[in-house]
């Protein structure tokens, strides 16, 4: 039997487990309103273990904790405990509400992190497409203002670019005269100016040195791959250890990944966990 073939049921019975282990949490912010969010994944007893901040996609528009629902599983069946944010919406919370919060929540996140996954407990990042930008944003946030520290952050299919004209793009809406991530980063950045701002668009950060070690995932057809894998060699130049795949069977990423229940490709969801897999045991302790 290869090991493909004896990865997926691993994989299939990981996240399966996962599953068992959903709780919807309600996290209060300092000076905020309190925050929704979801649970995954279960601590073994006296074990330690990855936690990941995890941010849905949607196009900065829309989505939920059910939209999440899909990668926070994979990311908690490759060991993880994972809190996915049901971060505010554009347009009523435009750039920068939404990394504000997101940020409140790392802070918190860091704050539990014994409770929540042991003592000495690793911080992640984790997003997809929207929630990659986001995700990304907030590591910048946590570079700048030296706290907290992170292991790493995980980004697929992330929404990078606000010209929305990288070829892999404009091969995915061909004729289309709407394109619905044009429209997201329109109702996001509300105003020309944000556009430069860095965490508004990680993508386009003029400095990148000292964030969090970065996996990045997409697929072959991926709208988003051009502009991901170039934030990738981007941030490769700028010092930061990166780990960037496209993986051939992801097809139609990256509004699989958001699926509630699941891509539809167990192939391609094993291979995913293993990244994850990979990623969390070969990241050294954060300084």
């Amino acid at each position: 039997m290869s090991s493909r073939s004896i990865e997926q049921p691993v994989a299939a019975a990981s996240t399966a487990a996962a599953r068992d282990a959903e709780t919807d949490i309600r996290i209060e912010l300092p000076d905020r309103e309190p925050v929704q969010a979801r649970l995954y994944g279960v601590r073994p007893r006296g074990a330690t273990v990855p936690l990941v901040l995890h941010f849905h996609g949607g196009t900065f528009v829309c989505g939920d904790l059910d939209n999440g629902r899909s990668v926070a599983r994979l990311l908690a069946g490759a060991g993880a405990v994972v809190v996915s944010l049901d971060y505010p919406l554009a347009p009523k919370a435009p750039f920068p509400e939404p990394i504000e919060v997101g940020f409140a929540a790392l802070e918190w996140l860091y704050k539990q992190r014994v409770k929540l996954a042991g003592k000495g407990a690793e911080v992640f990042l984790a997003g997809e497409e929207a929630g990659g930008n986001l995700a990304a944003a907030v590591a910048l946030m946590a570079r700048d203002r030296a706290h907290p520290p992170l292991a790493g952050q995980i980004l697929l299919s992330p929404m990078l670019d606000p010209c929305a004209g990288t070829a892999s793009l404009r091969k995915a809406t061909g004729d289309a005269t709407q394109c619905k991530w044009a429209s997201g980063w329109q109702e996001y950045l509300k105003r020309p100016v944000n556009a430069t701002h860095p965490y508004a668009v990680p993508g386009g950060s003029l400095r990148l040195a000292q964030v969090a070690r970065t996996l990045v995932l997409v697929g072959k057809d991926d709208p988003m791959r051009d502009e991901a894998l170039n934030f990738a060699r981007r941030l490769a130049d700028a010092g930061i250890e990166v780990t960037s795949s496209v993986l051939p069977g992801a097809a139609n990423w990256p509004e699989a990944l958001y699926e509630p229940e699941g891509s539809g490709c167990a192939a391609c969801e094993a291979a995913v966990q293993k990244h994850f897999r990979d990623f969390f045991s070969a990241t050294p302790p954060p300084h």
